[in-house]
């Protein structure tokens, strides 16, 4: 759990509304139609730093279910406003480890999606294997997976986007979608936030790398 300053805005949210949205820290697996009191497709977003990503998602794809996974409280008191301010409510969080919460909480075959933007690339060599995007960490991600489900990877970095892509090369269980065999357009259901519109600026190209998962 990664601490940081809390602003009284964000601690009021994590007070009042974490009830509602929040995933308590339980070892069973998640029953998904319990949780949203409906059926419908669940979508994963891992490490959504300040959740604006996940609010607009979930807010254009009314039909979906997302769960948001981030360790940084103050993110998560920003998420929680941003749904409470715009009336959305097909959004649950998890606040912790999502290496962890993947093996424990996500029934297998389940999952109609998951979506990691700009996780941190780690660019020191010895820090690289930190990074989030390994080959142990994709045969996880697999068998959270259904058939047909569609992985969405975002870096501004472009080592970690060539790293990404290796990894990915080496999986079995999912099929690129990009026609050039390596990245994406950026599809539609991904907001430009303002964390990538300032990695613009610096002069880093964004990489998008799609991905399905076969049966």
């Amino acid at each position: 759990m990664r601490g940081g300053r809390l602003t009284g805005a964000q601690q009021n949210a994590l007070d009042e509304l974490w009830p509602y949205y929040g995933i308590g820290h339980h070892q069973t697996v998640l029953d998904f139609d319990d949780y949203f009191d409906r059926r419908a497709d669940v979508i994963v977003e891992i490490g959504f730093g300040n959740g604006e990503s996940t609010w607009r998602m979930a807010q254009q794809e009314p039909d979906k279910n997302f769960i948001g996974v981030e360790v940084h409280q103050p993110g998560v008191g920003h998420l929680l406003m941003a749904l409470d301010a715009n009336g959305i409510e097909n959004v649950r969080i998890a606040r912790e480890d999502a290496v962890g919460f993947l093996q424990r909480r996500i029934p297998a075959d389940s999952l109609a999606g998951i979506r990691i933007y700009f996780p941190d690339p780690w660019p020191k060599k010895r820090h690289h294997k930190r990074r989030l995007i390994q080959p142990e960490f994709v045969r996880q991600m697999a068998r959270c997976m259904a058939a047909g489900g569609i992985l969405h990877l975002a870096t501004d970095w472009q080592p970690y986007a060539t790293h990404m892509l290796q990894v990915m090369q080496s999986s079995q269980a999912f099929s690129n979608l990009s026609p050039t065999g390596d990245y994406c357009w950026r599809p539609d259901w991904r907001a430009r936030t303002k964390y990538e519109q300032r990695g613009e600026r610096l002069g880093h190209e964004v990489r998008d790398l799609l991905y399905q998962k076969l049966a």
